[in-house]
């Protein structure tokens, strides 16, 4: 007895995934309307309409109500990134780790830094500027900003015995982050924390 084919809907499926695999809807492109799909494949509109929210479902399709159905962006490949203590780095490393608190003040927070933190402008924030030294070289600027309401006793830790990292991780768990790397030159200020 032979393969049963593939449920209509099915084909439909295939049919769009391959148009994004071969680059010829992009990221971002504009699928045709379910209308449009019912004329170009010769498919009911109940089918084509699965075949989308299947799609939909599994991240190749994004769909905005009123605006339509467009080509998702391609998941990143890599694994979910892990956020350490630069501390048990160094130490992992059978080196030793120390630090100098630069700044460790509250601030009103800006338009900019509000939007990052979930927060309404002017909201109180501490910040604080550590250098990690790891064997008496600098190796690390941290320059966090902390929403006082999460941390509230966050300007009276001493950061040279636990890195805030380690403080807020037993206070306020990180749950999700956003991870950005990007290569900037040094400003004057960066170079001479550096010893550049």
């Amino acid at each position: 007895m032979g393969e049963s084919p593939a449920p209509l809907y099915a084909r439909v499926k295939q049919m769009i995934a391959l148009q994004i695999q071969n680059g010829t809807w992009p990221p971002h492109h504009r699928v045709p309307s379910e209308s449009e799909l019912v004329t170009q494949l010769g498919f009911s509109r109940m089918t084509i309409n699965r075949a989308l929210r299947e799609l939909t479902a599994e991240g190749l399709l994004v769909r905005m109500q009123g605006v339509g159905t467009f080509v998702a962006e391609p998941k990143s490949q890599s694994a979910l990134f892990e956020v350490h203590n630069i501390a048990d780095e160094i130490a992992a490393r059978g080196h030793r780790h120390t630090c100098k608190v630069m700044v460790l003040k509250e601030e009103a927070a800006g338009s900019e830094r509000a939007l990052a933190l979930d927060m309404r402008e002017g909201q109180r924030v501490f910040h604080s500027l550590i250098v990690h030294y790891e064997n008496d070289i600098p190796v690390q600027i941290e320059d966090r900003f902390v929403n006082a309401q999460v941390a509230p006793d966050y300007l009276r830790q001493d950061f040279t015995l636990q890195t805030p990292y380690a403080y807020l991780s037993q206070v306020a768990p990180l749950t999700e982050g956003e991870h950005v790397v990007e290569a900037i030159l040094a400003e004057a200020d960066e170079c001479r924390l550096f010893q550049i």
